[in-house]
């Protein structure tokens, strides 16, 4: 019997898996990983993923050496490498799960399929959770989704090995597989790979930080422990959304009334928004790279300022919560998405930035990157859907709300420590003397103190007027109904409202479809 060639991608774990089970049902088995280094000279990559990548990796290797079913570990560009399996034995199907990554992504795959025919051999994709491949409009997709969460689990199968001549290749470090970039630093903080630790992750919050969740999640001084912490694990598939979703509800059954189980209800309603985003990349992948909403075209691209991005790549643009989570992020790989949407926020509107290299620079700093969710939240926060409500973060009030007394600014930013409270939120504004007395001179003399670029509230507003004018021209008033279409909820009630135990009109701005957070 021909064995069935494994293709692992973002799916790294043996429960619950489609693809895994219906390769051990047709047989022998050789479960395949390729490490391509095309895929990690994209611009949207970094260290700190591949490390995280590998981390998982070997643990999934140990799993399958236990159950007698070695993970092939090869180099290369995916059709040669699968070409060179087929020389060596010919097999007559691959089985993975369907990936929504990015446009990289989608060519590789394109070309796998070709040269699939060109072999006679089947692949058979198996969906991702509840992301649907060529769906036409969102009529029903909420309830296939809820469907989806609904089914049992699937046991680990019995795998049947299928031996090979060709052994395994050692996972590359990353100076050798991606040479030009081989110093490239990684958050020295950030979270490790594995299933086991996403485990231990999940049950710490169903068991404990879940009852911070509800309250804590905004706020950059609490999020860090209030949040489940589950994306990156998610987002390569050490965990499946749907375990996560009927681990959530059996615990939610034994909480009890109180804090836990109302941390617990909302976080099930974030898990019920997480396929709704990667849907809509899936169904159009242009919006990785082109506005969602064409009649935005144009808006940005053609007044780049390098110096604003340069600026908030290094932290220094001057308000402090902005630069602090920036500090955060080269630490930990990590940010609470009220944060992250003020940084997309400041970047799309007081800096008048696009969101494109915004985006890739900010995938490059965020360990869970999930393309599927990076880019429709881009886009949306930076206005170019044409179906969201405009949201424009101000960093000062936003500090005054979530950071108060500066704990989290002089956290990050060591020169923030020297600032007396009264000048905590604009120290730009403090008097010359007592800038120099504290030896926060700024400008061309000291570069502690960053003083901002521009005028927040006279660049935010022009930068909101720009956008109104564009969305007020009747053609692209015209075109959001088509976008509508294919994209945006079915449910008016608001079922992610519903999920959380609160009616649609308790939903706080920024909680509701046109404006997740997605919390996880």
């Amino acid at each position: 019997m021909r064995p069935t060639l494994l293709w692992f991608k973002r799916d790294l774990r043996l429960q619950d898996h489609p693809a895994l089970c219906d390769a051990a049902r047709r047989g022998p088995v050789l479960p395949l990983f390729i490490v391509e280094p095309e895929a990690w000279r994209q611009p949207d990559s970094a260290r700190q993923h591949y490390e995280f990548l590998t981390e998982c990796l070997r643990e999934l290797q140990a799993e399958l050496g236990q159950a007698g079913c070695p993970l092939l570990v090869q180099v290369g560009e995916a059709c040669a490498v699968l070409e060179r399996l087929w020389q060596a034995r010919h097999f007559e199907a691959l089985v993975s799960h369907e990936e929504t990554g990015n446009d990289w992504s989608y060519a590789r795959d394109r070309a796998v399929a070709a040269w699939c025919r060109s072999r006679g051999v089947r692949w058979t994709q198996h969906p991702s959770h509840g992301v649907v491949r060529a769906l036409k409009d969102r009529d029903g997709w909420r309830a296939h989704w809820a469907d989806c969460m609904a089914r049992p689990l699937l046991p680990v199968p019995t795998l049947p090995s299928a031996p090979w001549p060709l052994s395994s290749q050692e996972l590359p470090d990353w100076a050798a597989l991606v040479p030009e970039r081989a110093h490239e630093g990684q958050p020295p903080q950030r979270q490790r790979g594995g299933r086991r630790l996403a485990l231990r992750y999940l049950q710490g919050f169903l068991d404990d930080r879940a009852a911070r969740y509800r309250g804590g999640i905004s706020s950059p001084l609490s999020a860090r422990t209030a949040c489940s912490r589950l994306s990156p694990y998610l987002a390569w598939g050490c965990l499946g959304l749907r375990e996560v979703v009927q681990a959530t509800q059996t615990r939610m059954d034994t909480a009890g009334p109180g804090r836990l189980a109302q941390g617990l209800r909302t976080f099930q309603s974030r898990l019920a928004w997480h396929d709704h985003f990667i849907q809509k990349l899936e169904s159009e992948p242009e919006q990785e790279w082109r506005n969602l909403h064409r009649g935005y075209d144009g808006l940005r691209e053609h007044d780049w300022r390098a110096e604003h991005f340069a600026a908030l790549q290094a932290g220094r643009t001057g308000w402090p919560l902005v630069d602090a989570c920036v500090a955060q992020l080269r630490e930990t790989g990590w940010l609470n998405f009220r944060m992250r949407a003020m940084l997309v926020s400041v970047a799309a509107y007081p800096l008048w930035l696009h969101w494109r290299e915004v985006g890739l620079w900010l995938a490059r700093q965020f360990l869970d990157y999930e393309p599927g969710i990076h880019w429709p939240q881009m886009q949306m926060q930076a206005g170019t859907t044409g179906i969201n409500t405009t949201r424009v973060y101000n960093p000062v009030k936003q500090a005054q709300e979530q950071d108060p007394q500066g704990l989290y600014v002089r956290q990050w930013l060591p020169w923030m420590q020297a600032v007396p409270d009264s000048w905590l939120f604009e120290p730009w504004r403090m008097p010359p003397a007592l800038r120099q007395r504290l030896g926060l001179l700024g400008g061309g003399q000291d570069l502690t103190l960053p003083i901002p670029l521009v005028d927040l509230e006279l660049a935010s507003r022009q930068a909101k007027a720009r956008l109104h004018e564009r969305r007020a021209e009747p053609a692209v008033r015209a075109a959001k109904a088509e976008i509508l279409r294919r994209h945006a909820s079915r449910d008016p009630a608001g079922w992610s409202a519903r999920l959380a135990g609160s009616s649609p009109g308790a939903r706080r701005a920024g909680h509701g479809p046109d404006q997740l957070t997605l919390e996880l």
